[in-house]
Parts: C-alpha cells; sequence; structure tokens
C-alpha cells in the first residue's frame, strides 16, 4: 500500500500543503484555526500518517521523542546504558534518538542542536568537558534535561551518577589490606568530575592510610589512550613486577592495560593484580577472570527515565540528583 504524504493530508481536508506542514511541524508563527487544525489532525490520524505517533503528539503537542548523548557508544557501559533506556523509555511510550559525542564539545552541542530541531520532549545526557554553557541555556529555558553518569561543577542540572569517590575510596582500601609492594592508579588528565571523584577516593585511602604504600600514579590524555598507557605501565611497572596492583579508572583504561600485561606475558595475579571500573565483553578474552566496579545500569536508566518523564509531563524544573552505589565484583585477578 502506498504510504500517506503531506499532499494526500492537504487533499483531504481541503487545505495548501504549506498549512498541513506547519501544523504538523508545530512551526509558530503561523494563524491556523483551532479547526482546521482539528481536521489536519483527523485525516492525518485516519490515513496513518508516519505512523499515530505524530497524529498523537497534535493532541498534547508532544512529540513522544527523547534524545539521549553518550561520549562514546563503542564502549560498553554506554551502549548498556543506551540500550537500558531504549527499554524504559518505550514502556512509557517514548522512541529515544542516540548520538555520541566522541567526547567533543562541538559535537555534543551540534548533537543538542540536532535533537532541537527533531522537537524532544527532553534530552538525557553524559556531558563533556567544555560544555557547561551548553548546558545551562537549555536549563535557563526550563528544557526537559537530565544528566547521567556525569556531572559538571557549577551546572545545577539534575542527574543520575555513581557513588564514584566513596567506592573509590573503599575499593583501594581492599587493596591496601592485601599488602601490595606498590599499587598503581590508572587514570585520566581530565576535567571530568566523576573521574576526578574516583582519583580523589583513591587519595583520600592512601593518605588516611596507618599502612606504608608505595602509590604511584599514571595520567592519560584521551586521543591514544593504548599508546599512553603501555609507555607509561613500562615506565612504573616494567615487564617483570612483584606484588602489584593496578587500579584502573575506566574499561577502556583497563583493556589498555591487559594488552600490556599480554604482549609483556606478565602473569595475573600472581605478579599483578587487577581491579578495575565498569565491566566490558573484552574481559572475557583475558585468561583471568577481572575485578571490577559494576555500575548499577538497569537503575540508572530507570531513575533518569522517571526523572526526564516527571519533568516532560509536569513542566516543572527539578534540579534532583540521585546518587546510586556501585559494586565491587570480585574475581580471579586479585591475590
Amino acid at each position: 500500500m502506498k504510504r500517506a504524504s503531506i499532499k494526500d493530508i492537504a487533499r483531504i481536508a481541503g487545505v495548501s500543503v504549506a498549512t498541513v506542514s506547519y501544523v504538523l511541524n508545530k512551526k509558530e508563527g503561523h494563524r491556523i484555526g483551532e479547526d482546521t487544525k482539528k481536521k489536519i489532525f483527523e485525516v492525518a490520524e485516519t490515513l496513518n500518517y508516519t505512523p499515530n505517533r505524530i497524529a498523537r503528539s497534535l493532541q498534547n503537542n508532544k512529540s513522544k521523542l527523547l534524545g539521549l548523548i553518550v561520549a562514546d557508544i563503542s564502549n560498553d557501559f554506554y551502549s548498556s546504558i543506551a540500550r537500558n533506556l531504549e527499554n524504559k523509555a518505550l514502556k512509557l511510550g517514548y522512541t529515544l534518538i542516540i548520538g555520541s559525542s566522541d567526547e567533543n564539545a562541538e559535537k555534543f552541542e551540534k548533537l543538542i542542536d540536532l535533537f532541537s530541531q527533531q522537537q524532544v520532549d527532553g534530552m538525557i545526557v553524559a556531558p563533556v568537558a567544555g560544555c557547561e554553557d551548553i548546558l545551562q541555556k537549555l536549563l535557563d529555558r526550563n528544557y526537559p534535561l537530565v544528566t547521567i553518569d556525569r556531572y559538571l561543577k557549577g551546572v545545577n542540572a539534575p542527574g543520575v551518577i555513581l557513588n564514584n569517590r566513596e567506592i573509590a575510596e573503599t575499593t583501594t582500601q581492599f587493596l591496601i589490606d592485601k599488602k601490595f609492594d606498590k599499587i598503581v592508579y590508572v587514570g585520566y588528565e581530565t576535567k571530568l568530575q566523576h573521574l576526578l571523584d574516583r582519583q580523589k577516593g583513591f587519595e583520600a585511602s592512601v593518605k588516611d592510610s596507618t599502612s606504608d604504600i608505595d602509590a604511584k600514579y599514571i595520567m592519560v590524555g584521551l586521543e591514544n589512550i593504548s599508546g599512553e598507557v603501555h609507555a607509561e605501565m613500562e615506565k612504573v611497572i616494567g615487564k617483570n613486577p612483584k606484588n602489584t596492583a593496578l587500579y584502573f579508572s575506566s574499561n577502556k583504561l583497563a583493556v589498555a592495560g591487559l594488552e600490556y600485561l599480554i604482549k609483556n606475558s606478565i602473569k595475573v595475579p600472581q605478579q599483578v593484580s587487577v581491579l578495575a571500573f565498569d565491566e566490558t565483553e573484552a574481559y572475557k578474552l583475558f585468561p583471568a577472570e577481572i575485578t571490577y566496579i559494576k555500575q548499577p545500569l538497569e537503575e540508572m536508566a530507570d531513575e533518569a527515565i522517571k526523572l526526564l518523564d516527571f519533568q516532560i509531563s509536569d513542566y516543572t524544573a527539578t534540579s534532583k540528583k540521585i546518587t546510586l552505589s556501585g559494586d565491587l565484583i570480585i574475581k580471579k585477578s586479585i591475590k
């Protein structure tokens, strides 16, 4: 069957194509009577125009579309978040449009503009460094917005995050209690607060410990993660480490570190113990099961969708922040 078009709606409703376009796209500044709008709506619904979502949206001025911007869709963490958010959104009648900013503020802004043009009812975003002004403009307009996984200092947006500092402190203490000769924190040179919270948690546990700890740091950028991690690990642990623990602050850093260990035939956990934030399918390729900090992805998605739906449904701005707890999943990579 031939798909109905705007021309079909215009012909049956007895109006111009332009009038139908103005109504369906909710363009402002055009004086179109309510009777005409209603008639166009009825024709669109009768013809099942692309699909009934558009017709229904004319009744309540909602598109039933949500925008999701993640930092890196290729990362297992964000692809899992997206999958959970999509499932939760569908249950509430929303369709999710997904974009990946690749940690780039300019691309992040372009996605914000694109989703706005698509007239999404609200957005869930994982902010990137340097996007403070972009988010603040949305908040100033009372635009339905929720941050997930991350937050930005000085931007009072509603969001769902992990207790990064607290879980970093407890997991670092877990390593300290194992009496390793050396504990190496592998992190990013970054301004992102959630990653800085992880580093601060590690530093706090080391500082407060009564044990004599040889704590080392490997800090890398976002451009050449694997190359930088390999080079720094060679300097810090060498090719024949003993009684050493590696604390990776992300799964991407962990995968780069595991590549180095395999390349140099360094045994886990006999020579080096490994602990990492977040799980990833790549861990399954490593001989030893990796100990990791598990984030409550389903709960994060559920809370984020509920926060956003509340703003959309009630037209009420909120600055509510929800902090969830991570769990340490102990596997065979810790001696």
